[in-house]
């Protein structure tokens, strides 16, 4: 069973920056997608970056360029979301999903088709 687990969230001043982990662990395959995601108050929940394995070489995926990047550690299972220069709109949970046995790029999945779900981490940015 896949788990993951985020941290690193909290509440930050405009012009901060964090950066978000998500433990991943219990993967069958050894090729997956782990995707970032944000919901703010009111609003879809939104692809920021994500993760994919295909062919067994990691590649990443920014929907959103600029101040987000995703990075990973593949010893420890952690993938990183860096978030620069936040602004108060960056407010929201960011939580990170995964799915297991997928071989494509990872900017190929929907939201709807992740299967494992975080339970997020709230980010607050305050002027």
């Amino acid at each position: 069973q896949v788990q993951l687990v985020e941290s690193g969230g909290g509440l930050v001043q405009a012009g901060g920056s964090l950066r978000l982990s998500c433990a991943a662990s219990g993967f069958v395959e050894d090729e997956y997608a782990i995707g970032w995601f944000r919901q703010a108050p009111g609003k879809e929940r939104e692809r920021l970056s994500c993760l994919g394995k295909p062919w067994g070489k990691i590649t990443y995926h920014n929907f959103m360029m600029g101040r987000f990047a995703i990075s990973s550690d593949p010893a420890s299972g952690i993938v990183y979301l860096q978030i620069n220069d936040l602004q108060i709109d960056d407010t929201g949970v960011y939580s990170c999903a995964a799915v297991d046995d997928w071989g494509h790029q990872c900017s190929a999945l929907k939201t709807t088709e992740y299967d494992y779900w975080g339970q997020g981490t709230q980010v607050t940015v305050s002027p």
